[in-house]
């Protein structure tokens, strides 16, 4: 390793493919000395071991935190209190802990209620880099190239803590935005949290028909595209649609208006109705796919 590696020590909490992507790429980058990781299971966090993820497996956070530069707590947004709980009496001076989860305002709060004083040292984050894949093995050094990560900075941040968490995730060749907590949740209730909620609520439906193996069967590309992201971690999803319940609840109520606009353009017959939502949307789909090539 570099002796001008950026950060001493990272201590990750979940070694899968956020976890796990992150600590490959600031070692990859030369930009670590040392990982330990902490995790639910003891198999998942063999295979870290094994792929190279971390050096060693955390037992106990008092022995880790207190002299770790960095943090990354990238456990289902769920067990993230919990992890908070368990690291806030150990927080050294210049430790910064930031997070991967999906959701930002219930991040914030339990930071809040666990850090205290010390949230000044929590930098809120969050990768956009998924993948239905998940654990360990679904860990690669690339993931984060070219892609965008979201920062979420508080009013206790100091500049130059929210630069450093910027530095990590650059280092992982990121491209780094900043929102605040709540715009971060309402646009990705809409881009991200619908999409999957959908995507599930469709393979769940045609799985419950008694002819599913048949409809199954013909399905093509259209289906598998659409429904590619159903075969993400169930968990996951589910807490991240709970954890930001009330933005996801205004978005499917815009959608269900939407499906019922189009409900009753086929039930009139309407096929002009049809073919101007068809037609604007197709326009927005590639303006969208275009800006995003570049």
């Amino acid at each position: 390793m570099r002796e001008q590696a950026e950060f001493g020590k990272l201590v990750i909490f979940g070694a899968g493919l956020v976890g796990g992507s992150f600590a490959l790429a600031l070692k990859a980058a030369g930009q670590v000395q040392e990982v330990v990781g902490f995790g639910r299971s003891l198999s998942g966090m063999k295979q870290a071991l094994e792929f190279g993820i971390v050096d060693r497996v955390g037992i106990n956070p008092g022995h880790e935190i207190p002299d770790a530069d960095l943090v990354l707590i990238a456990s289902p947004v769920a067990q993230m209190p919990e992890v908070m709980a368990r690291i806030a009496p150990y927080l050294g001076e210049r430790t910064l802990v930031t997070d991967g989860g999906s959701t930002k305002m219930d991040a914030v709060a339990a930071a809040r209620e666990f850090f205290g004083g010390r949230i000044g040292q929590f930098i809120p984050g969050h990768p956009i880099a998924g993948a239905e894949h998940s654990g360990p093995a679904a860990a690669r050094a690339d993931l984060y190239r070219n892609k965008k990560v979201v920062l979420t900075p508080l009013p206790e941040n100091t500049p130059l803590d929210v630069a450093r968490i910027r530095s990590a995730w650059e280092w992982c060749g990121a491209q780094i935005h900043e929102l605040s907590p709540a715009e971060h949740d309402r646009i990705f209730a809409a881009v991200s949290h619908l999409p999957h909620l959908l995507s599930y609520a469709l393979v769940y439906d045609l799985a419950q028909r008694e002819d599913s193996g048949r409809l199954f069967a013909f399905a093509a590309s259209g289906f598998r595209d659409f429904t590619r992201i159903a075969a993400s971690h169930p968990e996951m999803w589910r807490d991240i649609c709970l954890a930001n319940r009330l933005p996801l609840l205004a978005e499917l109520e815009a959608y269900r208006r939407q499906l019922d606009a189009l409900y009753a353009a086929l039930e009139a017959n309407d096929g002009g109705r049809l073919n101007d939502v068809f037609t604007a949307a197709r326009a927005a789909r590639r303006a969208w796919a275009s800006e995003a090539e570049k």
